[in-house]
């Protein structure tokens, strides 16, 4: 049966309220490799070893997670068939290291593809904190596979960004570790898909692969380090679409361009697995 758009579009998601402080910061940070180098003092700061933990700027897109709503079958969406496409995120002024937070999500767009060529949705979450004050905008993409030729618009599709035709200006290495899926799902991800041999294997994998946002995470962490010198009140917005799995104790490569663009490679299978990407500081920063 299709989709109904207007159901969708309308959809009622409801609001996240959460309390987070220096444990929630440090786990964060730690399942996206920031801990690696215990020398490395600039990444210390993110970890609350030496006096109270500055927020990863990325941490924005587990707050307030309004968790796996497209499974709700009221939705009327496969979700067996949910990929999820692209991922930005604006931060509008500094995440502080402790709070309350509410977080808002709801469906901004929705394409038809066509018969058999699936949908996309775009949504949006704005995290506020207690005086109303909006901390960061995420945006998302997640490409409905199932749920195409409903009848709907078929434009306007989002233009991916293209990256320069030359090689990039920098370069930025982060090993994952073979148990970093495990870590990571503590964020508020426990899709067995990343978590349990049986399940990935059911979905064609031969083992499990990293959480999309993880590997996001550690594209953040190259870009916090090589165009912020990790100062996060620099670190403006990032968009990147998801281009292809990564197996948890992989290599992964951020190749960086002076003007914001980026990409990042799985190194032993030399994949792209996010591409498109563009980093922007924040203004007057």
């Amino acid at each position: 049966m299709p989709i109904d758009p207007d159901h969708l579009l309308t959809y009622a998601i409801p609001p996240v309220t959460q309390d987070y402080g220096p444990a929630d910061i440090a786990l964060y940070a730690l399942s996206i490799g920031m801990g690696q180098d215990p020398m490395d003092l600039r990444r210390l700061a993110y970890l609350g070893a030496a006096g109270e933990a500055r927020a990863m700027p990325s941490i924005a897109t587990v707050l307030g997670h309004p968790g796996f709503w497209l499974a709700d079958p009221a939705t009327g969406v496969d979700a067996l068939k949910v990929v999820h496409g692209e991922q930005g995120m604006t931060l509008h002024r500094p995440l502080p290291p402790r709070g309350r937070i509410t977080a808002r999500t709801r469906v901004t767009g929705l394409i038809d593809k066509g018969p058999g060529r699936g949908a996309l949705l775009y949504s949006e979450k704005t995290i506020a904190n207690e005086n109303d004050a909006v901390l960061a905008t995420c945006r998302g993409t997640t490409f409905l596979r199932g749920d195409g030729g409903f009848g709907g618009a078929s434009e306007p599709v989002r233009a991916p960004h293209q990256l320069p035709d030359r090689a990039p200006d920098h370069v930025f290495d982060t090993p994952t570790r073979p148990e970093q899926a495990l870590l990571y799902r503590w964020n508020g991800d426990p899709n067995p898909l990343h978590l349990d041999p049986a399940v990935a294997a059911r979905a064609g994998f031969p083992r499990p692969i990293l959480h999309g946002l993880c590997s996001y995470g550690c594209a953040a962490h190259a870009l916090l380090a090589v165009l912020c010198d990790y100062d996060d009140s620099r670190f403006g917005a990032m968009d990147a679409r998801f281009t292809a799995h990564v197996f948890p104790g992989e290599t992964l490569r951020t190749e960086i361009w002076a003007d914001g663009s980026f990409r990042t490679r799985a190194v032993e299978r030399d994949v792209i697995v996010i591409g498109n990407g563009l980093f922007q500081h924040r203004e007057g920063s």
